[in-house]
């Protein structure tokens, strides 16, 4: 029996990036002599797993507490279905790429679901699975990970085209090879072992690697300052011979016609996204506070648009329209930005047009709306620079970037300190790539989200958001700049914004001279009130991760008033922020809420105030510390009385700090060790007692 050398991929993705990546292995696919056909779980009519004799590799990222992401919940629900039986899967060869972050609880847990379900019911792996943190850099991970895939299909076509027992287990052989391409482990930031490394690449394919030498005449002389940057390198890097990736096959002819383009704003396939009015702006901090936290009213009478306390909103946002026309000059494409853009696959390539890229948009439209400009370019998007780099210090500095042994320099100077492609456009002047690459390289531009810091019973037909402007200072790598979409909304409010405790003057003018935004709801499966309010709840929100937590206490403030008779359970609120006359955002509504009982215990710490005049000892300085102070009532709350505790805010600091605090106080409360604090701790989180929002 003859096999074609066809696989399938299936992606479950929650922002982007596990479709990205599998679009990436599909277009990569026949540079290998594959053909893959590729599709989103959620499209359940265009696969089918329970006949498919083909290869599948899977690329899921997690979101949530560990959750599958939206997309990946229908096909979740469907193998975790108990009536299938042991060998349901025995026919299927896979592998898997987990997406997670080790900054958050679960790390890859979305993608660990289904690969031990798929295992409980006879799938077989015919590659090791990869788990890839975005808290270290998912191309750590993925871009080894996917070099060594295409020696896995290749042993397993080979296998299927000798045998038609497809039963044959091929993990262990597939074993061997994972571990022969890859160069070893190492340690994470977190102190996880990385599941691969950087491959080796093959000495003998002169078409998978170039080997620069520091000898090459056209090298010029390097600094004799000695000192590492985004331009240079110092000794051993710069006397390295180098093992760089092989340079990505281009698949794409972009081509400019003069056809008028005006009149575009906002991307025309929406997804969902409805366009409404910011009918109120207003500044939560002082002029003088370390960071700018704005409130946003949004107003969605109009739209029929349903959301929880709890719940989140993507908003739609575009690059910054200095950097568009920067790029635009850089490639020296400024006069034709209103061209129509048309982009097709080049001969005998079998990849697909990536489907961010509209087809007949202005290239101005899909610099601003369309491709990620701001993204840390990738190594292999590096290599491709450096073919279309003239000088030859600047290229011999673009391939130690993204070659192996300059990893250290490319976390340095690109990825820790978020460099885009304009800033290494800046920093190689000689550097001048086609529009195509771009286009090929770019990811797309995502949309941003934030938690609703409202109810709609205290606030109908309207959502409040709200956020710190994110402030990126000046460094050798780039120059000072703000948040992508943070930035971009301070400035498009900045007509409507008012300081706390002022008279709205915006309240006066029409919609139509209200700013709009472009919103779609994304509703939490978990991350809400308990269904009965009798059970006690204690929030950890320090800064705005307090915002959905106003969401949580309107609402109960309005059950409260509704529901007279009823019985209430505690609601403990541990907020804490710099200076309490500074950024205690929400102070006065978060005292109302204490004052008339909404609120049983405000509990508030201030990092950065001076002692008062009783010189304090050991006071709290964080969320944390509050609840070592209240550690019994906080253990009684979720040990004896079922209660539920959540977090909201910085996953990397906070998040981490108060884990490892509800370890203690368990273990304390329980004088059990650390290991045993743990399994209970698992099983908040199992019976979903125990809920995060955070980001990194």
């Amino acid at each position: 029996m003859r096999f074609a050398a066809r696989f399938l991929i299936l992606y479950g993705s929650q922002r982007g990036q596990a479709q990205s990546i599998a679009e990436e292995i599909c277009q990569q696919a026949a540079e290998h002599g594959f053909t893959a056909d590729i599709s989103c779980l959620s499209n359940q009519h265009k696969y089918n797993v329970d006949r498919e004799i083909r290869p599948v590799v899977f690329v899921v990222s997690t979101t949530g507490d560990g959750d599958p992401p939206d997309t990946a919940h229908k096909f979740v629900r469907k193998i975790k279905n108990k009536s299938l039986v042991h060998d349901h899967f025995s026919h299927l060869r896979y592998a898997l790429l987990a997406l997670g972050d080790t900054n958050y609880a679960n790390f890859c847990n979305g993608g660990k679901t289904i690969d031990s379900r798929l295992q409980q019911l006879g799938a077989k792996h015919f590659y090791a699975t990869g788990h890839a943190d975005d808290g270290t850099g998912l191309e750590v991970v993925v871009d080894p990970w996917i070099e060594g895939l295409w020696d896995a299909l290749k042993k397993i076509f080979s296998s299927m085209s000798t045998s038609n027992q497809q039963s044959a287990d091929l993990s262990d052989c597939t074993q061997d090879n994972y571990h022969k391409n890859a160069s070893g482990q190492e340690k994470n930031k977190s102190g996880l072992e990385v599941d691969l490394q950087l491959l080796k690449l093959s000495e003998v394919d002169s078409q998978k690697e170039k080997t620069i030498t520091s000898d090459s005449s056209d090298v010029e002389t390097l600094s004799t300052a000695l000192v590492a940057s985004l331009k240079q390198s110092v000794p051993p890097l710069s006397e390295s011979v180098l093992n760089v990736p092989a340079l990505p096959a281009s698949y794409l002819e972009v081509c400019l016609e003069q056809v008028s383009t005006e009149g575009e704003t906002v991307p025309s396939d929406k997804d969902g996204y409805r366009e409404v009015s910011i009918s109120k702006a207003v500044q939560l901090t002082q002029d003088d506070a370390v960071k700018n936290a704005i409130l946003l009213e949004l107003d969605i009478s109009e739209q029929s648009i349903a959301y929880q306390p709890g719940d989140a909103f993507d908003i739609l946002c575009p690059n910054r329209a200095s950097e568009v026309e920067e790029l635009l000059l850089r490639l020296d494409l400024q006069t034709r930005k209103n061209c129509a853009v048309q982009v097709n696959l080049l001969k005998n390539s079998t990849a697909k047009v990536p489907l961010h890229i509209p087809q007949s948009g202005s290239l101005q439209f899909i610099l601003t709306w369309c491709l990620e400009i701001r993204s840390a370019p990738k190594k292999a998007f590096v290599r491709a620079l450096a073919d279309f780099t003239q000088n030859g210090s600047e290229k011999r500095r673009l391939l130690e970037l993204c070659s192996k042994e300059g990893s250290a320099d490319y976390n340095s100077f690109v990825r820790d300190t978020n460099v885009c492609l304009l800033d290494l456009l800046r920093a190689f002047p000689s550097c001048l790539p086609p529009l195509s690459l771009l286009f090929e390289h770019l990811p797309k531009l995502q949309p941003r989200a934030y938690s609703a810091a409202s109810s709609s019973l205290q606030h109908p037909g309207k959502v409040h958001f709200v956020f710190n402007v994110v402030e990126f200072p000046a460094c050798p790598e780039h120059p000072a700049r703000t948040g992508l979409c943070t930035g971009w909304l301070a400035d498009h409010v900045s007509s409507i914004l008012r300081p706390l405790g002022t008279v709205p003057a915006s309240e006066h003018l029409g919609t139509s001279s209200q700013p709009k935004v472009h919103v779609r709801p994304r509703p939490s499966s978990t991350f809400h009130l308990p269904a009965d309010p009798s059970i006690p709840v204690v929030m950890v929100g320090p800064g705005t991760g307090v915002a959905p937590f106003i969401g949580f206490l309107q609402q109960r403030e309005k059950e409260r008033e509704a529901n007279q008779e009823a019985t209430f359970g505690e609601t403990w609120l541990f907020f804490g922020c710099r200076h309490k006359d500074k950024d205690f955002l929400f102070r006065y509504e978060l005292e109302r809420f204490a004052l008339n009982g909404t609120l049983s215990h405000l509990i508030v710490c201030f990092s950065r105030d001076e002692p008062d005049a009783a010189g304090t000892v050991n006071r709290p300085t964080y969320v944390q510390h509050n609840l070592r102070l209240h550690a019994k009532n906080v253990a009684s709350i979720l040990l004896k009385n079922k209660g539920c505790l959540y977090v909201c805010g910085d996953a990397k600091n906070m998040a981490k700090d108060v884990n490892d605090t509800l370890l203690e106080i368990i273990g304390n409360e329980l004088q059990i060790d650390k290991l045993d604090a743990m399994k209970i701790v698992a099983g908040l989180r199992e019976e979903k007692r125990y809920l995060q929002d955070i980001w990194s």
